[in-house]
């Protein structure tokens, strides 16, 4: 069993001040497979002051050399990436397969996307021809503290690393106790790419005690948080005494529009996304909403789709799913699918209970309902889970109106082979993001919804300006 209880701080593994230990449970075996300490107030102070201290110098050092910084990260990166593979199918049950490519190459990915879009962005540039002494300047916000979830580690991880180190600012990066141990080789990936101490500092611990105490904390400026809308809350609230900046990337239940005229993949593809991961993702389309005319067939392919999904142990290779992250939620998840029955919704596939051959781990069933109206439980509350609700609507008024009665807003989806339908679709449906037709968001394209799913943008440009404050300058000099 592994045994990390270290701290990174201004440069070093330190051993915890106040720390206590915590067991990291495997959820293939729901035993032990790793100990590290949860660090406490004074740990927390500890980083922050290591960042603070090296805020002057960080934000003075020339954006070209924080781009070769960013880039000395990106190709230690990718010298770890086994590593983190192996580190969260252990941690979060993750498949191995998915966790090579999907889940290492995401930060691959954002770290190559942040390079290109640091060398294009427009740090300090005049306000325009009308305004030849006004200038704005572009810098950093300051001590960031960085809250990653479970789910998708070290996608979250760069996404915030990423555009926060090449803006300029120093950071506290507490990731989720439940997925500590890539974090920690991301820690190690930092130090070997010889980022200047003080700037990267990693304490691990809980969210009612480092991530309560980063919040609230009279020295950091900004709050970058991805999780809960539950969490988002307590943290905005915690952040308001000092006004401190906050960016949220929250929870979602994303509908997925299926029309009639969909292509023949769209409903295959749209099972796929949705248990990916275990279902355990904030942008899945957890909501499938079907033309009525196609419904009974969507239907059954869906539930076909989903009865053929392969449910296997973390360690084997291939594309099965595999469990999810802990017990409380599997026990939540069984609660909802247990919930959908009760209210009337009609199983097609899945169900309660652990699939057949697992009689230990945190496995479920592929699940989906049919019949589903949007008032019930499981169309409302986000699942995280391999459980999908499908709905059924008459129009597209319909459609849109069923889709956007959510407090959430990060993502939605339209299956639709009738090009003006799916753009006119795209402007009125209330999401941050609008998939069509599967097709992939391009590279460096910003990630984020708004409701209750958040506030500000990850990846690309987006993402850099989030981590900046804009200053406007007038009666600048052009002699230097």
């Amino acid at each position: 069993m592994i045994e990390n209880r270290q701290f990174y701080i201004n440069g070093q593994w330190v051993d915890p001040i106040a720390g206590r230990d915590y067991q990291v449970i495997d959820p293939a075996t729901e035993e032990p497979c790793a100990t590290i300490s949860l660090g406490g107030t004074a740990d927390t102070d500890a980083a922050v002051a290591a960042a603070k201290a090296a805020l002057p110098g960080w934000m003075a050092t020339p954006v070209e050399q924080r781009i070769a910084a960013l880039e000395r990260v990106y190709a230690e990166y990718k010298n770890r990436t086994e590593d983190l593979a192996q580190a969260m199918s252990t941690e979060m049950g993750t498949p191995i397969s998915l966790s090579r490519t999907a889940q290492v190459g995401a930060g691959l990915w954002h770290l190559k996307n942040f390079i290109r879009a640091a060398k294009d962005f427009p740090w300090d540039a005049p306000l325009g021809d009308h305004a030849p002494n006004d200038r704005i300047i572009h810098e950093a916000v300051g001590v960031c503290a960085l809250i990653t979830p479970w789910n998708w580690p070290m996608n979250q991880v760069t996404l915030k690393v990423g555009a926060a180190l090449v803006a300029g600012n120093t950071m506290v990066l507490k990731p989720s106790e439940e997925s500590p141990l890539d974090a920690m080789i991301f820690a190690e990936i930092m130090d070997a790419a010889d980022i200047p101490a003080g700037v990267f500092n990693l304490v691990n611990g809980d969210g009612v005690g480092v991530g309560s105490d980063l919040s609230g904390h009279k020295d950091v400026d900004m709050v970058s948080f991805t999780g809960s809308t539950r969490a988002g809350i307590l943290i905005s609230k915690a952040a308001a005494d000092t006004l401190k900046r906050v960016h949220l990337e929250l929870g979602g239940k994303g509908a997925n529009l299926i029309f009639a005229d969909a292509d023949e993949k769209a409903v295959k593809r749209s099972v796929l996304d949705m248990m990916q991961n275990t279902g355990q993702s904030c942008n899945a389309p957890s909501r499938m909403m079907v033309e009525a005319s196609a419904y009974d067939r969507v239907v059954e392919e869906a539930a076909e789709m989903a009865n053929r999904i392969e449910v296997g142990v973390p360690s084997e290779e291939g594309r099965h799913i595999g469990p999810v992250v802990n017990k409380a939620q599997w026990e939540k998840i069984q609660g909802l699918i247990q919930k959908g029955i009760d209210e009337g919704a009609r199983l097609v596939a899945g169900g309660t209970g652990r699939p057949d051959g697992l009689n230990k781990g945190f496995y479920i069933r592929p699940t989906i309902f049919a019949d589903v109206t949007n008032d019930m439980t499981i169309a409302r509350e986000e699942i995280f889970g391999p459980v999908m609700a499908i709905l059924k609507f008459e129009t597209e008024d319909e459609a849109v109106e069923i889709a956007n009665d959510t407090p959430y807003g990060l993502t939605n989806y339209v299956q639709t082979q009738d090009g003006a339908r799916a753009n006119r679709l795209s402007r009125v449906l209330r999401s941050g993001m609008v998939e069509i037709n599967g097709q992939s968001r391009g590279a460096g394209a910003p990630f984020g919804g708004m409701k209750m799913s958040g506030n500000g943008r990850e990846g690309g440009s987006w993402g850099i300006h989030d981590f900046l404050e804009v200053k406007s300058v007038s009666g600048w000099s052009n002699e230097g």
